[in-house]
C-alpha cells in the first residue's frame, strides 16, 4: 500500500474506506470489509468500519504497530525511536521507559521533547504543502504518484501527468482491452506501463504465478518481463520461491 496516498486519519485507524468498492480496506494486508454487511470476529458480530478496525488491532497488533512494520522508505525512526514511542504508546513513565532500555531518564524525557517538536514542524509542513501543491490543481505539471514500496525513489519516477499520456499513447495499442505494443529499455516509461499494470490487479488478493501469467500474456507476449518488473519495482510483493504474488 502507498502509505503516501492516505489521509491522517486513514494512516491512524489503520484502514480506509474505498467508495470504487463500497468497503473498508486495511492498508497492511488489503482485507476488505463491504459496507452493509455484518462480519463475526470471535464472539462478536461487527459492521463494516468496526471490523476493519477490530481487524487491524488483531491481525496487525494495532494501527501504530502497523505503521512501525511497515517497509517504508518514507518512516522516518531509527529502532531504538520505534522502540521508545512503542513503549510511551503504553503509558509507561520516564522512569519506568529509562529502566526497561537501559538509558537515563532524563535521556527519555530529551527524546519525547524531540518527538513533539518534530510533529510540530511536520503538521506545519504538511499545511503549507497541502495548501501551495495539494489543493491547487496542477494540470499536467502534476506529478504521478511514487509506489511506497518501491526500493530507490530518483529521478526515474520525475513524470508528469502530460509525460504520463504521451507515453501511455505511445507503448499501448489499446486501452479496452489492455494491450500493449511495446515493453522499453527506458525506465520512465516502465513505470508508466506497470503504474497501469497494478491497476489490473485487486488488493488484498493473492495469485499464483500461473494466475499471474494468464492476467499478463493477452496484454504482452513477453508476460515474465512484466511479472518481473510488477515485483522489481515495488507494485506486487512474490515469495522467495515465487509461487505466490500480491499487490502492495
Amino acid at each position: 500500500m502507498d502509505f503516501g496516498q492516505l489521509t491522517l486519519e486513514q494512516l491512524q485507524n489503520g484502514y480506509r474506506f474505498v467508495p470504487e468498492q463500497d468497503a473498508y480496506l486495511c492498508n497492511a494486508c488489503g482485507a476488505a470489509f463491504q459496507n452493509g454487511q455484518c462480519y463475526p470476529l470471535g464472539e462478536r458480530f461487527f459492521d463494516a468500519p468496526h471490523a476493519a478496525a477490530e481487524h487491524v488491532r488483531t491481525a496487525h497488533g494495532g494501527s501504530l504497530t502497523m505503521l512501525m512494520d511497515a517497509d517504508s522508505k518514507y518512516s522516518p525512526l531509527t529502532p531504538n525511536q520505534a522502540q521508545l514511542l512503542s513503549l510511551f504508546a503504553q503509558g509507561m513513565t520516564d522512569a519506568q521507559v529509562a529502566k526497561r532500555m537501559g538509558i537515563t531518564a532524563s535521556t527519555v524525557r530529551h527524546q519525547r521533547f524531540t518527538f513533539r517538536e518534530k510533529a510540530k514542524q511536520a503538521r506545519l509542513y504538511l499545511a503549507l504543502y497541502e495548501l501551495a501543491l495539494e489543493r491547487v490543481s496542477a494540470g499536467e505539471n502534476t506529478l504521478i504518484p511514487v509506489p511506497d514500496t518501491t526500493p530507490l525513489v530518483d529521478d526515474r519516477f520525475m513524470i508528469t501527468e502530460k509525460e504520463r499520456a504521451q507515453i501511455m499513447k505511445s507503448v499501448f495499442e489499446s486501452e479496452t482491452p489492455l494491450r500493449l505494443r511495446t515493453f522499453p529499455p527506458k525506465a520512465k516509461k516502465q513505470i508508466v506501463i506497470l503504474t497501469r499494470l497494478a491497476q489490473v490487479f485487486e488488493a488484498g488478493r493473492e495469485y499464483s504465478e500461473k494466475q499471474m501469467n494468464e492476467i499478463l500474456k493477452p496484454i504482452y507476449a513477453d508476460y515474465a518481463i512484466l511479472r518481473r518488473g510488477l515485483v522489481d519495482y515495488g507494485y506486487m510483493g512474490r515469495t522467495s520461491d515465487g509461487t505466490r504474488y500480491w499487490l502492495l
